[in-house]
């Protein structure tokens, strides 16, 4: 039995062995296979982790490409957008290329040991094997950039309850104390009246109160004494002033293009003053913002000012090359996105010029979509029409046609030719030949000399004794000269009666000083005066007849019935001479001529006012341009066109490339300043907030991107955008808040404890932070306390400077007078150029935006402000002011000095320390002393 059994183990062996030999054999190419099948996590991480994550990965992203998460490696970096990764062909693969070939444009890794051969060869066959990644296998997460608090719908906070303090006196009270609470910090004290009411009158007027103000103020112990102080503050003029300057510094306004050049722009204040008198109006926000972009449509021309403020290349400045012109053309339109979107969104959209913003959630595709909005926007000049302007065009042919008919009445007051009467002399622009009625069916004008070249003749009106033109070519009058000179399709001999006004329109003869013009009536009329001039528009004085000869045909004969004989010799030095006057006329008719003389009169001047509206450097708008989305930001490397689009992350606007210049501003417009929009209310309510207490809710006020920093209090910033809304967009209902704020009313007291262990940068508020007012404010201040002060606003500005643009040299003008004593932001501003003594000062030199004036202290100020020219004489009129006001007595001086500067009485320890200084120095050392005082600089 064993021998049978070993037998049959025997035979199934010899039978089985070569069936498993053969499985074995067949399956072995399947195994191969398997091993040689590259796996991702297995096989090609650890090569990125060892060689590419140090700068494509969590951390670093160079060149904005990363290579630690799937979707970020396909789609490529900032240099190359395409072709990184191609599943199925490593030849075509960059990612490949850069690694593997030495003579590629890139070489990577760029510094220490390359590949080996050995992981090149994986990457190949990992790629032409499909490039395979898995999802969920990536070991970093990519952020979702549109997860940032500003990017997120305003809320609606509830102001939390503060039981147990009646410290609160508004909502803003409620959000500051629960946050010092929580803190374990306690607000300090409430300030003295004076210092509020120097604080609150700087920052809402940038001027100091006069003693006058501070007495009232002290005296009046009403409920609502402080809200009158503040309702006075916000009605003045000084308010706008104050406010525009702040808007100026972020929207880098200056009365220069700058550059190298630096050249003028000398009708750029026109938008200043936009800026003053909107913010003096209390012009709603969101209608603030509209008119700056589309101020054209909304009878606001000067406003759209602001979308030409930055610094731009004249065509003079410009290569003639066509790479030249694209790429300043590209610089201008960036200058213009780039104001937009942090001004009014407090965003970075610039950032995204050459790639994919690298914080937020703003692709290379919006940056251009952003562009084309604004495509059509020029940098220059244009015509600044007001509304009355506007409706004087629109009446100009009504307002053209009285004059006519003033004109028509005027003439019968003209004295008859021949009569003995000695007229006026010719008059280029109308002249009236008055005779006794006289039948005729032709009329020929025959001029005899002219005061230049050869005579023209604007319209030949010939009137009968109903008063009605028969010369018109309209009436059936057909015209025949001596001969024609037609220039450009002007001159032409048939416009010498067409009806038509103007130097374009008129007749030349082929003679000089000589011709003549014979008229045709379709019948025969009886007439009694001949109007004529040489440019009816007035514009043109040469060409004049001076010696002419009016004639009629009766009885196929020719006789004259007026010419220059009995007019006044011809003066060339009056050019236009008025061709009607009252004087000589009887009683009777200077009663009637004189209100038709007024009222011809104030006629031409809208006319005249209309014609010549004054420029403005606000832009022009044209058909926009094609704007491409361009690889790297370079204009010579266009890719497709784009439509004019906002974000994609903040909103769904987007508009077909056919929509008009114009279509395109206002819808951008109306999306900025929608309720809906998560940026802008909060963006302007922080911006006010800074300028009250030195810095915003959110310290980086033009960057409320992952950039900025967080806000200090999101709910009271939350509380008061939305506020803000639903007052109508006012800003000074927000100011007021702010100003009668409990928070606002405590005293700059340090308080050790809070300082030095929880709050140091008194960011959240348990007291008011000491600030220094700005180089602005100094200057005005300074005049105001010297009696100097001139209030007049607006207008072009006066000159700091020898000069008002140009390359470099500019000499300060150091003695002010006039217009030079006016407030600092009347100054003429030129780019890159700061004022010799008050620019130390920290004024922003227009050359970028200036959301936050940072507060130096530096040794060139206190020079500044006690040896400059300026501040001596503002010393000497101030001690002539005290001196006026207070007599010679010594104390009532020092009193007054201290009553001007400081808004307080001195004490009897600071009289006695000033007298002596007055005796031996003079009231002046003692003026200039207090001009560089804490006290005077500080606002506690």
């Amino acid at each position: 039995m064993l021998k049978l059994a070993n037998r049959r183990r025997l035979r199934i062996d010899f039978f089985t062995k070569p069936i498993i030999l053969t499985l074995c054999v067949a399956l072995l190419p399947t195994s191969r296979a398997f091993a040689d099948e590259i796996d991702f996590v297995r096989d090609v991480r650890p090569i990125f982790q060892k060689h590419c994550y140090a700068c494509h990965g969590e951390k670093k992203q160079k060149s904005g490409y990363r290579l630690d998460i799937k979707s970020e490696a396909f789609k490529g970096g900032d240099l190359y957008e395409e072709n990184i990764i191609v599943p199925g062909k490593a030849a075509e693969s960059l990612l490949v290329q850069f690694v593997a070939d030495e003579d590629a444009d890139l070489t990577m890794p760029p510094t220490g040991r390359g590949l080996s051969e050995k992981e090149i060869a994986i990457l190949k066959r990992w790629v032409n094997q499909g490039a395979v990644w898995p999802d969920g296998v990536d070991r970093a997460k990519l952020k979702d950039l549109r997860d940032h608090w500003s990017f997120k719908p305003i809320s609606k906070p509830i102001p939390p309850k503060t039981a147990g303090t009646d410290w609160p006196r508004n909502a803003i009270d409620h959000f500051i104390f629960a946050k010092l609470k929580n803190a374990k910090l306690r607000p300090a004290p409430e300030t003295d009246r004076v210092s509020w009411l120097r604080r609150v009158s700087f920052d809402l007027t940038g001027l100091p109160p006069t003693p006058e103000q501070v007495a009232e103020f002290v005296k009046d112990k009403s409920k609502n004494a402080y809200q009158r102080v503040v309702d006075r503050l916000l009605k003045s003029p000084r308010y706008g002033e104050r406010w525009a300057q702040h808007w100026l510094d972020v929207v880098r306004y200056a009365d220069t293009h700058g550059f190298e050049v630096n050249t003028e722009r000398p009708h750029a204040w026109p938008y200043r003053d936009y800026v003053i008198r909107s913010l003096n109006q209390d012009t709603p926000y969101d209608r603030f913002i509209r008119q700056q972009l589309v101020g054209d449509r909304l009878g606001q021309d000067a406003a759209t000012g602001f979308l030409v403020t930055a610094s731009v290349l004249l065509p003079g400045q410009i290569g003639k090359d066509a790479p030249s012109i694209r790429l300043a053309r590209q610089d201008a339109i960036d200058e213009i996105v780039v104001n937009i979107s942090q001004t009014f969104l407090g965003l970075s959209i610039g950032c995204a010029r050459c790639h994919d913003h690298k914080f937020d959630p703003i692709t290379q595709r919006d940056y251009y979509a952003m562009q084309a909005f604004v495509a059509g926007v020029e940098y220059k000049d244009r015509e600044l029409l007001t509304p009355e302007q506007i409706a004087t065009r629109k009446n100009i042919e009504k307002y053209k046609a009285r004059i006519a008919e003033i004109d028509n009445v005027l003439t019968r007051f003209v004295p008859l030719a021949k009569s003995g009467t000695k007229r006026s002399m010719v008059n280029a622009r109308q002249n009236t030949d008055r005779f006794t009625p006289v039948k005729t069916k032709r009329l020929r004008f025959v001029i005899r000399k002219t005061n230049r070249l050869e005579p023209c003749i604007d319209e030949i009106e010939v009137f009968d004794t109903e008063g009605k033109n028969i010369a018109i070519a309209t009436a059936g009058t057909t015209v025949k000269s001596s001969g024609d000179k037609v220039s450009l399709n002007r001159h032409e001999l048939k416009f010498v009666n067409d009806g038509k006004y103007g130097n374009s329109r008129s007749w030349m003869s082929n003679q000089t000083g000589s011709g003549w013009v014979e008229l045709e009536f379709s019948r025969e009329h009886e007439i009694d005066r001949v109007i004529w001039g040489r440019d009816r528009n007035g514009r043109f004085w040469d060409r004049l007849a001076t010696d002419y000869m009016i004639e009629i045909q009766q009885d196929g004969k020719w006789q004259a019935i007026a010419d220059a004989s009995d007019r006044q010799k011809y003066d060339p030095a009056k050019k236009n001479p008025m061709p009607i006057s009252i004087k000589g006329l009887p009683e009777k008719q200077a009663k009637i001529a004189k209100p038709l003389i007024r009222e011809k009169s104030q006629l031409e001047a809208k006319i005249k006012s209309a014609a010549n509206a004054k420029k403005i450097f606000a832009g022009t708008f044209r058909k926009p341009d094609k704007i491409h989305f361009l690889t790297r930001g370079d204009p010579e490397q266009p890719r497709d066109v784009v439509v004019p689009a906002v974000p994609t992350a903040f909103g769904k606007l987007r508009l077909p490339n056919e929509t008009n210049e114009q279509q395109r501003r206002q819808a951008l417009a109306d999306w900025i300043a929608s309720p809906k929009n998560p940026l802008t209310a909060r963006v302007m309510v922080n911006r006010i907030w800074q300028t009250h207490f030195g810095t915003g809710l959110v310290a980086t006020a033009n960057d409320f991107g992952h950039s900025g920093q967080p806000p200090s209090h999101p709910e009271l910033l939350d509380w008061l955008a939305t506020e803000f809304i639903r007052s109508g967009w006012s800003i000074k209902h927000i100011h007021k808040l702010i100003v009668l704020s409990a928070t606002y009313r405590q005293s700059s007291r340090n308080d050790d404890e809070n300082a030095a262990h929880r709050d140091a940068d008194v960011r959240l508020l348990w007291r008011y932070p000491l600030r220094r007012i700005d180089g602005e404010s100094i200057r005005d201040s300074m005049l105001a306390v010297s009696g100097r002060l001139n209030l007049k606003m607006y207008g072009r500005g006066f000159n700091l400077f020898d000069k008002r643009g140009g390359l470099s040299g500019f000499i300060p003008i150091e003695r002010f007078t006039n217009d030079g004593l006016r407030r600092m932001i009347y100054a003429h501003k030129v780019r890159r150029e700061r004022d010799a003594v008050f620019g130390a000062f920290d004024c922003p030199d227009a050359g970028q935006s200036t959301p936050r004036r940072r507060e130096s202290m530096t040794p060139i100020q206190a020079l500044n402000l006690f040896n400059s020219q300026f501040t001596l004489d503002q010393a000497n009129a101030f001690a002539a002011r005290v001196k006026t006001e207070s007599g010679n007595d010594v104390t009532r001086q020092i009193r007054r000095v201290y009553q001007l500067a400081l808004n307080r009485e001195p004490s009897k320890q600071e009289i006695e320390s000033a007298k002596p200084v007055i005796q031996t120095h003079g009231l002046s050392v003692l003026c200039r002393a207090m001009f560089n005082s804490n006290e005077f600089l500080f606002l506690e």
